[in-house]
């Protein structure tokens, strides 16, 4: 297998493991094979249906691809707090006629994650990454034998810091406009707020000067010419989520494909309402009315109000779904994947002829 970043694609594009069955096989495979990286989401998904699913995208391409995992998160603290919010949850119940989910208080957070190390070094894939912390050198070592490429999120500088001294390939730097779960290694609950969470460009920067391993920008990015600034910044790769969430090929419901280009949805916040996370996703009613209400504990949230939404998206009801969109989705287009790669490389081709075109005008005219 390859031991370079840049040598999994033709193009510096990586399309973002979303979880929820958005990033399934079809659009991974589709992504791959137009010259990307694709990605499977193996969040909230059993270990043998990640495995499945890999299977299926190993029969729908050849080309390499990536599995992404969540860390184990920590066992709840507060159960207290998550029973607060379930009887202000219970409106919604009612109204959805679905009951709220249960929560194991002994500690549900691991996602299955031992499991599918177990499988993922057992019959190798070409790339795995990690969200909502850093994984063991011990792991990472184990996948590096196995000849496996190794990405893990980061936030801030501090924790692209630890992705390094952990021994992982690559980070992904992961910016405040970024749609869905921000992959902080640490859930801090004082940190939320307005000011919370970094620019993208600030931090491509910032990373870049403080570590060595390649870094992948991720946040926003919706067309060739910003995949251009990130790569100017210092990124090796960019990784684009929403823009692939309107393809054909992504796992999402009609309902959330179309919000992202709908008027009624202005912006994006970043809320706790959905699964006890900061996620950015699109202002609706039930992000205002709960938002600020719901507590620190994921994925008790995540598992409380699961049914809820399900019920939302059957009702054919955007206003209670979890519309996860990062700060460019007014700029996503119904393209079917394999062509929105081509469009954003010609993009980026464009973006970069434009900046050697400016950079020689300027020589020129400092010698003249």
């Amino acid at each position: 297998m390859s031991t370079a970043l840049t040598d999994f694609c033709r193009y510096p594009i990586v399309q973002a493991p979303m979880a929820g069955g958005v990033a399934r096989p079809e659009l991974a495979a589709a992504v791959s094979e137009a010259g990307g990286l694709g990605f499977l989401a193996a969040g909230y998904k059993t270990a043998d249906g990640m495995y499945q699913e890999i299977k299926q995208l190993r029969g729908l391409t050849d080309r390499p691809f990536g599995v992404n995992l969540f860390m184990p998160q920590p066992a709840l603290a507060d159960i207290a707090a998550v029973e607060v919010y379930r009887e202000q949850l219970a409106g919604e119940a009612a109204w959805y006629e679905t009951p709220l989910g249960e929560i194991d208080p002994s500690g549900c957070g691991d996602d299955g994650y031992e499991a599918k190390l177990a499988i993922l070094r057992e019959d190798p894939v070409p790339v795995v990454s990690f969200h909502f912390g850093c994984p063991s050198r011990a792991v990472l070592n184990a996948f590096d034998r196995v000849g496996t490429y190794t990405i893990v999120s980061a936030t801030t500088v501090a924790e692209a810091q630890d992705v390094e001294r952990s021994g992982a390939d690559a980070v992904c730097v992961q910016g405040v406009e970024a749609g869905g779960h921000q992959g902080t290694h640490r859930d801090d609950p004082q940190a939320d707020g307005t000011g919370a969470g970094i620019g993208l460009l600030s931090l491509i920067t910032q990373v870049r000067e403080a570590v060595q391993i390649p870094v992948i920008a991720a946040g926003g990015l919706m067309r060739g010419a910003q995949i251009a600034a990130a790569l100017a910044a210092g990124a090796t790769m960019a990784q684009l989520g929403t823009a692939f969430l309107a393809t054909p090929e992504s796992g999402a419901h009609t309902l959330h494909k179309e919000a992202l280009t709908n008027p009624l949805f202005t912006r994006t916040e970043l809320t706790r309402a959905f699964s006890g996370r900061p996620a950015r996703g699109l202002a609706n009613r039930f992000l205002r009315e709960h938002g600020p209400y719901a507590p620190a504990a994921y994925p008790d949230v995540h598992h409380l109000t699961s049914g809820l939404r399900k019920a939302a998206a059957k009702a054919g009801d955007a206003q209670g779904m979890a519309l996860w969109a990062g700060q460019g989705h007014r700029m996503a287009r119904e393209l079917p994947a394999g062509q929105l790669v081509e469009v954003l490389a010609a993009e980026l081709d464009a973006a970069r002829t434009a900046l050697s075109r400016g950079a020689a005008a300027g020589g020129a005219g400092d010698a003249s």
